[in-house]
């Protein structure tokens, strides 16, 4: 199993990848804005999607978008055909796009929209957190891709406050002053190991004792 960037010699299989996305759609009973092929296609030439290949075979895709002058980056349309299900292949896609978005837009807030619990874990397990829509893009090209899902009139009559879709929110800005706090200088680090070994030396003699 390869997990690429995809390129222009991976549109062959963009009828494939809607069609399983759709299928997918309709069997969980959620909605989902509809991909067309030539769209996927754009995205495969522009380097801004991850293809899963099982030799010549379609196994598992995913897109990345860019709103708000690349401020914010979506993460969407993650998609495993039927027969690589229940292998770990959606985790692997889901973080290597993550990964390759991190690459490409450091300084961008990563988001996603998703009904699936599966996909909730593993967004939080990268670091995600649940957010409400007003912590997302107010980009309107984004919003009127949500049309073409069922769903969409909940989300009008709720001013956008509603949906059956979670959002969820990576901040690299937050990780950075998260991560800051807990980050050991030199000094601090000396500290704690004196510390450990001043316990462990009377733990010892206790022993001993």
């Amino acid at each position: 199993m390869k997990i690429v960037i995809a390129n222009k010699s991976h549109a062959k299989f963009a009828e494939v990848i809607c069609t399983t996305i759709e299928e997918s759609a309709k069997v969980r009973g959620t909605g989902i804005a509809r991909r067309t092929p030539e769209y996927v296609i754009t995205k495969m030439e522009n380097g801004n999607a991850i293809i899963a290949l099982d030799g010549d075979k379609f196994a598992g895709f995913c897109y990345i978008e860019t709103w708000s002058h690349e401020k914010y980056v979506a993460n969407s349309g993650l998609i495993v055909h039927p027969d690589y299900r229940n292998q770990g292949l959606a985790k692997d896609i889901k973080k290597a796009v993550f990964e390759y978005s991190r690459k490409r837009f450091p300084e961008a807030k990563i988001f996603g929209i998703t009904t699936g619990l599966a996909v909730m874990k593993i967004n939080y397990e990268l670091g995600y957190q649940p957010v409400t829509f007003s912590e997302l893009t107010d980009d309107e090209a984004f919003w009127k891709g949500c049309q073409t899902c069922k769903n969409y009139d909940i989300l009008t009559r709720t001013e956008r406050k509603m949906c059956l879709c979670t959002g969820m929110l990576y901040d690299p800005e937050k990780k950075k002053k998260d991560r800051k706090k807990h980050d050991l200088n030199d000094k601090t680090f000396t500290r704690l190991k004196n510390i450990k070994q001043s316990l462990f030396y009377k733990k010892e003699k206790n022993n001993l004792d």
